[in-house]
């Protein structure tokens, strides 16, 4: 009956202090209450708390090493215990997990997730089916140990490199430093990527109450009221400002031209009054491609009216991101505009007209309602009209068109 009192006395202080208790403690605090009742104290106190006559032993080993100064400081379980990681207990899962994450870039066709989501749960559940026994969270561990991370596609590989790459570049940037030293104006031109124009959902996040985020439309159909806009940008290299021709038709030579004239109209002349000549760097296709032989008539035309001697360096073949625009306005204008909706025409002008940087950037943009044609063609007779002069090294990208004097 005395025994039965003292269990029942154990197991309330028991169920008391265990949330209180780690692993260790509740071995050091067992092998207390055992050494307080002397003989037979570590068969009452396990029969109270559940607990083995090991696990008390092993905390009174604990006592004994405390009272020696041999216990470690800090340390729950003794060096080397606790259950084995599954990855030592089967040295091949971390092999066999790089062989599933990485096939295509280890020149393995035959791997079973080549052609699927490689997800935490898909891995796991091909590695179980390979009889290891290992859960997702163990499978997360293991891919942070191994290097791995999230990543997304990046945009780097840009086809095979022309010979005369490197020497393009260089008379690229020769060129350039020439007309700034002489203070002529040099820009940078292409197209941005076409935008859907409606509530539509943009890429990025912003700051928003918390709980409230701007709701838009399930899919991405285009609004055949609202269109497409198409930004046509002009970089001053020199000044670094922006012009976007924001325009609604059609991505066309004339329409490339006639952007670069509102620019020329709106910015350009006040900055460079006394300029006769006109430095454009473009990516070699596109509207603005050096193939294209409407984008050399239209030239003309704008060279002819202003009387500016136009000088062309197209990038080569499979290199437009090095054109400046792509790194100091068009990343600016996407940062600005990210996580918003484009909701009209009139608020991406707004967006864009809004973007600046700790640089010093500034852009201007405006909305083009003009109607350009497409498939016209340029006659011989129309295209040996043209002032052009072909420079002597790579005369296909680089070449200038000079004002008719008959014009």
């Amino acid at each position: 009956m005395i025994r039965a009192e003292i269990v029942e006395q154990i197991r309330v202080k028991y169920e008391l202090f265990t949330p209180y208790l780690n692993e260790q403690t509740r071995r050091v605090w067992a092998a207390i209450e055992a050494r307080s009742l002397g003989y037979g104290g570590v068969s009452a106190v396990s029969e109270a708390t559940g607990l083995s006559r090991n696990t008390i032993a092993v905390g009174q080993r604990t006592l004994e090493a405390e009272a020696s100064g041999t216990v470690v400081a800090g340390m729950i379980r003794q060096p080397g215990g606790g259950r084995k990681r599954v990855e030592d207990q089967d040295e091949t899962l971390i092999e066999s997990l790089d062989h599933l994450v990485a096939p295509m870039t280890r020149g393995d066709p035959e791997s079973p997730l080549r052609w699927t989501c490689k997800s935490v749960s898909k891995l796991t559940q091909e590695l179980q089916q390979q009889g290891y026994q290992v859960s997702a969270k163990t499978v997360y561990t293991l891919l942070k140990a191994m290097d791995y991370s999230l990543q997304s596609n990046r945009k780097t590989r840009e086809g095979e490199d022309h010979p005369d790459r490197n020497a393009q570049f260089e008379y690229i940037a020769t060129t350039v430093e020439q007309f700034q030293a002489q203070h002529r104006p040099v820009i940078s031109i292409d197209t941005k990527k076409k935008e859907l124009v409606g509530n539509f959902p943009n890429r990025g996040q912003e700051w928003e109450p918390k709980g409230e985020p701007i709701e838009v439309n399930v899919h991405d159909f285009p609004d055949k009221t609202l269109g497409k806009a198409i930004p046509y940008g002009i970089y001053d290299v020199t000044q670094n400002q922006g012009w976007v021709n924001v325009g609604i038709d059609h991505d066309t030579a004339q329409f490339a031209v006639e952007s670069i004239r509102h620019w020329w109209l709106g910015m350009g002349q006040s900055l460079y009054p006394r300029s006769k000549h006109l430095l454009i760097t473009a990516d070699c296709g596109g509207s603005n491609g050096y193939r294209n032989r409407l984008w050399k008539l239209k030239l003309q035309e704008f060279a002819d009216e202003m009387g500016l001697t136009i000088h062309l360096c197209h990038f080569p073949p499979g290199t437009s991101k090095w054109n400046k625009i792509e790194h100091r306005l068009f990343c600016h204008i996407t940062q600005n505009w990210r996580g918003r909706p484009l909701t009209s025409l009139q608020v991406i002008v707004n967006l864009i007209g809004s973007t600046t940087t700790e640089q010093g950037l500034k852009v201007q943009a405006q909305l083009d309602e003009n109607q350009y044609k497409t498939g016209l063609k340029v006659t011989d007779e129309q295209f040996n009209t043209i002032a052009l002069r072909r420079k002597r090294f790579h005369g296909d990208w680089n070449y200038q068109i000079s004002p008719r004097k008959s014009a």
